[in-house]
């Protein structure tokens, strides 16, 4: 639960102040559009190895949710490799603004939000009696999605190729 708790006091924070590095009042919104940030700039080093982790964290945390947890999903959502990776990306997503590596930045950001929609809609879907089916396959949707995002996006950084074009 503290980790849940300083989580939301991170985004809190980096929403409502805005003071860091790279970050927009909004931080869920990216200030360029995805056709600038697929421009061909090289990216600072620093943000190429900031991606790797937060995919590589990405990664760890589906494992884990995949071995041990209800569902993935909620896994993926609640583990501290993922609250950690969405983090690092508010705050190294300056360092790669103008360069096809910011595409990398929000296909991440994007992806845990998405997650946490989805999730939240498949939650309500359960708890009627009726929408239960559709809850338990979205579920399963959702959880092949997030493999999909995060294999997709880390292979395409491995090509050093933006992730919107």
């Amino acid at each position: 639960m503290r980790s849940v708790t300083l989580f939301w006091y991170v985004v809190f924070r980096l929403e409502n102040t805005g003071t860091l590095t790279g970050l927009s009042s909004q931080p869920w919104r990216s200030v360029l559009s995805a056709a600038e940030e697929t421009e061909s700039a090289e990216p600072v080093y620093s943000s190429l190895v900031a991606a790797h982790i937060v995919y590589g964290l990405h990664t760890v945390a589906i494992v884990i949710a995949i071995l041990g947890s209800a569902t993935v999903i909620g896994g993926f959502l609640g583990s501290m490799p993922s609250i950690i990776a969405v983090i690092i990306n508010y705050l190294k997503r300056g360092g790669a603004r103008g360069s096809w590596a910011a595409s990398h930045y929000r296909w991440q950001i994007r992806t845990f939000w998405f997650a946490l929609l989805w999730l939240l809609i498949a939650v309500l879907l359960i708890v009627t009696v009726v929408g239960a089916p559709f809850g338990f396959a979205l579920l399963v949707a959702v959880t092949l999605w997030l493999i999909y995002r995060i294999a997709r996006g880390w292979l395409r950084l491995l090509d050093k190729r933006p992730m919107y074009a």
